[in-house]
């Protein structure tokens, strides 16, 4: 069957996928406009890179993947809660421009998709640019949780750190024999076969020994895999049941995602660091860029492969913008804050193995030339974005992606 073009890079990228789980992947994705843009970062970049459409800028660890959903809460290792960027899968040394375009193409797209008017977008992109600029000239980091945090992110941030883990117990547990087990029927758990499932236990089991930050008064009970996210539909990845060994009522989750070279990579010929492997290089990068990590991170290799443990979060960790869709002040202070964190990622991790020194992005901050072009770059790119989208729609109704 003859394909687009789209459907060829989209096809070609994803065929060392869990062939199941990509079938999974490409359903996520027919959603809307927004899911396929969030599942073909690869794309974005790769349009990108021969585009040569973006201003002169410093370089920065970016976490290349930067949309409006990957902004969220989680719990760091202090066990306060932040709102902060929260994927760095496809982190990467690269110019700051690669980043800003990502995140404004994503407002534009995301906008249009919650039917919110063009003119509006548009002027969420300029604020965004406008606070980022307004952040980096300041030359300081900051970092927003619920004491800092201001309006509807305020509001978002005192109901998550008042979420008790008995309410995340309760959506993805079920008890079975008297015994407390991970939920099958949770859409987003699938079962393991015997053998592997015994393997994976026994890893997490001797991470916790092994590892300085790992909960050593917990005892691994169940594990299955974890349908997550867009982009990462595809990779391995587990959820954990741990009891505690001297209370047992009480319990924790834990998250253990494959990790893949970023997506940027092939694209980008700036000089990276030697990682040790695609784990170190996430959580390294993601420690440079929070202020504070989630809880539990950290790296390991299972069957030779690289992954990052860490707590589970709440998969209502993120700000849901077709509830404030209506609401221009709240959107606006959502967008602000997004601003003001992407700077601050980038001012905290300045003058790391390559990266720009903070006076250097300050004086990029007070030069705001460079605004148009981005902003006339993203308008192009969300239009493509939509005419893609169709076209793997198409493709889609038409099964092209079956047996793929």
């Amino acid at each position: 069957m003859r394909m687009s073009n789209i459907s060829e890079r989209l096809i070609e990228f994803n065929k060392n996928l869990l062939p199941g789980m990509v079938q999974l992947k490409y359903k996520a994705m027919a959603q809307s406009a927004f899911t396929f843009y969030r599942g073909t970062c690869h794309i974005f970049y790769e349009d990108l890179a021969p585009a040569n459409a973006m201003p002169p800028s410093p370089l920065a660890w970016i976490c290349g993947d930067l949309h409006i959903e990957n902004y969220g809460s989680y719990k760091g290792d202090n066990r306060l809660v932040y709102f902060d960027i929260n994927d760095f899968d496809e982190s990467i040394l690269a110019p700051v421009t690669w980043e800003l375009s990502r995140m404004l193409c994503s407002i534009l797209v995301a906008f249009d998709t919650l039917k919110i008017r063009q003119e509006e977008a548009l002027r969420m992109a300029q604020l965004f640019l406008k606070t980022y600029s307004a952040t980096l000239k300041t030359g300081k980091a900051i970092s927003i949780e619920p004491r800092t945090a201001k309006g509807i992110v305020c509001t978002f941030l005192e109901k998550e750190a008042n979420r008790k883990m008995k309410a995340l117990l309760e959506k993805r547990t079920e008890i079975k024999k008297g015994k407390r087990v991970l939920s099958l029927d949770h859409p987003r758990h699938f079962e393991i076969e015997r053998g592997l499932k015994k393997q994976l236990i026994n890893h997490v089991a001797e991470w916790i020994k092994t590892c300085s930050d790992g909960p050593y008064n917990y005892k691994v009970v169940d594990a299955a895999f974890r349908f997550a996210g867009t982009g990462s539909v595809g990779i391995k990845r587990y959820v954990f049941l741990l009891r505690n060994i001297n209370d047992k009522k009480k319990f924790l989750l834990l998250d253990m995602k494959q990790s893949k070279a970023s997506s940027l990579s092939p694209y980008s010929h700036i000089q990276q660091p030697s990682w040790e492997t695609e784990a170190v290089r996430i959580i390294a990068i993601q420690q440079r860029m929070q202020n504070v990590v989630p809880a539990l991170i950290s790296p390991t290799l299972f069957e030779d492969a690289p992954y990052v443990i860490q707590e589970l979060q709440p998969t209502e960790d993120k700000i849901d913008f077709n509830l404030i869709k209506d609401r221009y002040r709240d959107i606006y202070q959502v967008i602000d804050d997004m601003a003001t964190l992407t700077a601050s990622a980038q001012l905290r991790s300045s003058g790391r193995q390559g990266s720009a020194l903070a006076d250097e992005l300050i004086a990029f901050g007070h030069n705001t030339h460079w605004h148009d072009a981005l902003i006339d770059y993203a308008k192009k790119y969300a239009k493509q974005v939509s005419k893609d989208y169709k076209q793997f729609l198409k493709d889609y109704k038409k099964d092209v992606f079956k047996n793929t």
